[in-house]
């Protein structure tokens, strides 16, 4: 073969090489589009962020195995409320889901969940799961911002004001104003079996941690926090209160004013004994925070419990101010914890009828039999 022919054929074979691999990248080219068109109808537009070689990688595997993201997930024969933990990766989130039946493959959820930027987006909280959602309803509930539970919490020693004031901002959907009405003017019709009495609910919204339906009602969320305290309360103690010569609501009024006097939780038995001893001799009880609860709101302080207390708040004229009248308020002044609860049920024994507080910014208090002795204690 001479030279030229040579030199002919081979520009023939690169000809023909170069036209194969230009073939190979048309079609190549053709069927990576075809492939994203198809996964971006099915299942979405991928992260912007995404670098190309990991957007590939993805949109590849959601093409071969997305279709178990459009399946029927779960076998639930009723909603399910799924935990999302603050801090837990996607990789732990899909694997939970898989073994609580959620969904059918954790690989190609948590695939799905970077493909789309659903991994950047996961929120922590409850989030209700129903039998009809796919693992593509599933991805979406769950980068919802807003929960379908909520974490509502009562603080003890707040009154019903400050716990309707919290409402605004817990994600609920109560209106304060209509939690507060129905707070301070409770209807016998819906209250649980042993309230139907109770003319406010103060001091009966036991402290602690709600999970509840953002769309629970008023009336609902009360009902749940009744309940609760009627489980805790009446269950544990009602036994102990009468041995104290005590029903149920004189001895939350007892602890509601235990809750606001005390600053150390263990000094809570001695202090009901005081007030028990005051009651016991038809002693005033001279509490600062029932002049506090009557006072009501200081736009000053920017507080429902005003301190230092005046001579002119000590003379308000009200039936829960214990240094005006005999007995006791005629309701809780807060919503007392089950530390104040347990010191009425079970208080000190003591000849205690007096107690102030410690000049040593302790917040512990020294306690004394007599008045003499009660001045004493004054600091210097």
């Amino acid at each position: 073969m001479t030279n030229q022919k040579k030199n002919r054929f081979q520009s023939c074979l690169m000809f023909l090489f170069i036209f194969s691999i230009i073939g190979l990248l048309i079609g190549l080219f053709w069927l990576w589009n075809s492939i994203n068109r198809e996964v971006i109808h099915l299942y979405g537009e991928p992260e912007k962020t995404l670098s190309f070689d990991k957007k590939i990688f993805y949109t590849t595997k959601i093409y071969f195995s997305g279709e178990k993201l459009l399946e029927d997930q779960n076998n639930l024969a009723e909603d399910y409320f799924f935990e999302i933990l603050p801090g837990e990766t996607v990789g732990q989130i899909s694997y939970r889901l898989k073994m609580n039946r959620l969904i059918k493959d954790s690989d190609i959820f948590k695939d799905y969940l970077i493909y789309r930027g659903f991994d950047r987006r996961v929120q922590s909280g409850y989030f209700r799961v129903t039998p009809e959602m796919n693992g593509i309803e599933i991805a979406e509930k769950i980068t919802n911002p807003i929960p379908d539970k909520v974490r509502f919490i009562i603080l003890p020693g707040w009154r019903v004001e400050e716990v309707a004031s919290t409402l605004q901002n817990s994600g609920l959907a109560i209106n304060p104003d209509e939690f507060l009405a129905m707070a301070n003017n409770p209807s016998p019709d819906w209250l649980p079996p042993g309230f139907e009495n109770l003319r406010s609910l103060e001091g009966y919204l036991y402290p602690g941690e709600y999970l509840v339906d953002r769309e629970i009602s008023s009336q609902d969320l009360v009902q749940t926090i009744l309940n609760n305290f009627r489980e805790i309360i009446l269950s544990e103690y009602a036994q102990a209160f009468e041995s104290q010569g005590l029903n149920l609501h004189e001895a939350l009024i007892f602890a509601s004013i235990v809750e606001r006097e005390a600053v150390v939780n263990d000094e809570m038995p001695m202090i009901a004994s005081v007030f028990l001893n005051r009651y016991a001799i038809g002693m005033k009880l001279d509490s600062d925070p029932t002049v506090q609860y009557a006072a009501g709101y200081n736009i000053t302080q920017a507080t429902w419990w005003t301190n230092p207390l005046s001579l002119q708040d000590l003379r308000i004229d009200s039936p829960f101010n214990t240094y005006i009248y005999n007995g006791l308020p005629p309701h809780p002044i807060c919503n007392p914890s089950i530390t104040a609860i347990q010191s009425v049920a079970f208080p000190a024994e003591s000849t205690y009828y007096y107690f102030r507080a410690r000049c040593d910014n302790s917040g512990r208090h020294n306690f004394a039999e007599t008045y003499e002795e009660h001045l004493a204690n004054g600091c210097p």
